[in-house]
C-alpha cells in the first residue's frame, strides 16, 4: 500500500507545512496542451472524452507527464451530476453546456445505485490513474456543489447571474430546499465512491457563489455543503475535502471554513492572502490563488506574484494552486514557469 503521507497534498490537508509548497492546477489537463487537443481531434466530443475511462486517465496524466505536478486531478465535469439525476447533458461549440431544466424535482431520479451505475467510468478512470500515477503524487477527485448544480438545472445552462435558481429558491422556499437536500445526497454519493475508488482527497466546486446575500450564502451554499461533508465524512472517516465557494466574500470564506468543516480552503484570485493567512489558516490549509490571466501573459510579472503568494503563505499549511482554471490560450512554458518559481527556494 502507498504511503499515503508522502504525499504533500495530503500532508497540507493533514494540517502539515510543506516547503516548498505542493502545486497542482485548476483545469491542468485541458485545451492548453497540444497533446490534448490531438487527442481531442480524434476522440470526439468532451462528454464522450469524459465517459471514456482509457481516454480520460490518459487526459488526466497528460499534465503530470509534462509538469510533475504534486497532484493529479480526475479529468471530468461538475455536470456528469445532472447527468446521473436522469438529465440530458451536452456542450456545443460555442454556446456550452445545454442540459435538461428542471423546476420541480419530481422528475429527477433518486435511486444512488442508478446514480453510481451512470457515473461508473468516472470510478474506472480514477482506478486507473491510481495504478498509472506515481506514489508520491495525489491523486483528486471533485464534484460540483449543491448550489451551483442547481443554477444549472433551473436554468438548464450556465447563467452569471443565477436567476432561474435565485427565482426558484424565493418563489418555493420548500421546493428548492428539497432540490439542494436531493443534489447534497449525489454529490456526496458521487465523492464517497471517487475516494473509495482511490482518490486521495476531493474538492467541491462552488464555481457560483458570488453575489448573494448573507442569508442566500448560508441557506444555499453552506448548509449543502455542510450536508455533504457530513455524509462523506461518515462513510470514509478522515476523508480529505477541498472547499472552494468561488466569489464569497470574506466573510462568507470565512463562514464556510468554520461551518462546512474543510480540510482546506480554495481562494479566488480576489481573496488577499495576508488576510486568508491571518483569518483562514487557523481554520484549515489554504490553496491558491494566481490569476489565471497573469499565467496566460507570463513574463517577470508572473514570477514575482507566484514567489509573493508563495512567501506570504510561508508559514501555514499551504498548497499552490489558481484562483480559476486554466484559460485555453495559455502557453505550456509559462506553466512549466509558475512550477519552477514554487518550487525554488525562497
Amino acid at each position: 500500500m502507498p504511503d499515503i503521507e508522502a504525499k504533500k497534498v495530503v500532508r497540507v490537508l493533514s494540517g502539515t507545512r510543506v516547503s516548498p509548497p505542493p502545486v497542482w492546477l485548476m483545469r491542468q489537463a485541458g485545451r492548453y496542451l497540444p497533446e490534448y487537443r490531438a487527442l481531442r481531434a480524434t476522440a470526439g466530443s468532451f462528454w464522450t472524452m469524459c465517459m471514456s475511462p482509457d481516454l480520460a486517465a490518459e487526459i488526466t496524466l497528460q499534465p503530470i507527464r509534462r509538469f510533475g505536478m504534486d497532484a493529479a486531478i480526475v479529468f471530468s465535469d461538475i455536470l456528469v451530476v445532472p447527468y446521473a439525476l436522469g438529465g440530458e447533458v451536452r456542450f456545443e461549440e460555442g454556446v456550452g453546456p445545454l442540459l435538461t431544466r428542471y423546476d420541480a424535482i419530481d422528475k429527477i431520479e433518486r435511486d444512488p445505485q442508478i446514480w453510481l451505475r451512470k457515473l461508473a467510468p468516472v470510478y474506472e478512470t480514477l482506478r486507473q490513474v491510481r495504478a498509472d500515477l506515481d506514489e508520491d503524487k495525489t491523486l483528486l477527485g471533485f464534484a460540483g456543489a449543491p448550489w451551483t448544480l442547481a443554477t444549472y438545472l433551473a436554468e438548464g445552462g450556465s447563467s452569471s447571474d443565477q436567476r432561474a435558481a435565485r427565482l426558484w429558491g424565493y418563489g418555493d422556499r420548500d421546493g428548492f430546499s428539497a432540490l439542494l437536500d436531493l443534489l447534497s445526497d449525489c454529490v456526496a454519493c458521487h465523492l464517497i465512491a471517487q475516494l473509495k475508488a482511490g482518490a486521495d482527497a476531493v474538492q467541491i466546486f462552488d464555481s457560483w457563489a458570488s453575489g448573494l446575500s448573507p442569508e442566500c450564502f448560508e441557506d444555499w451554499v453552506i448548509a449543502p455543503t455542510q450536508r455533504v461533508v457530513s455524509k462523506v465524512r461518515a462513510a470514509v472517516p478522515g476523508a480529505k475535502i477541498i472547499g472552494f465557494p468561488r466569489g464569497a466574500t470574506l466573510e462568507g470564506y470565512r463562514r464556510y471554513g468554520q461551518v462546512c468543516r474543510v480540510d482546506a480552503l480554495s481562494l479566488d484570485t480576489a481573496v488577499p492572502m495576508d488576510w486568508a493567512v491571518t483569518h483562514l489558516a487557523p481554520l484549515c490549509a489554504v490553496q491558491g490563488n494566481l490569476d489565471p490571466l497573469l499565467l496566460l501573459a507570463g513574463g517577470e510579472g508572473l514570477r514575482r506574484k507566484v514567489r509573493q503568494i508563495v512567501e506570504t503563505a510561508s508559514d501555514v499549511p499551504f498548497v499552490f494552486n489558481l484562483g480559476h482554471g486554466v484559460v485555453p490560450q495559455t502557453p505550456p512554458e509559462h506553466v512549466a514557469a509558475v512550477l519552477d518559481a514554487v518550487r525554488t527556494p525562497i
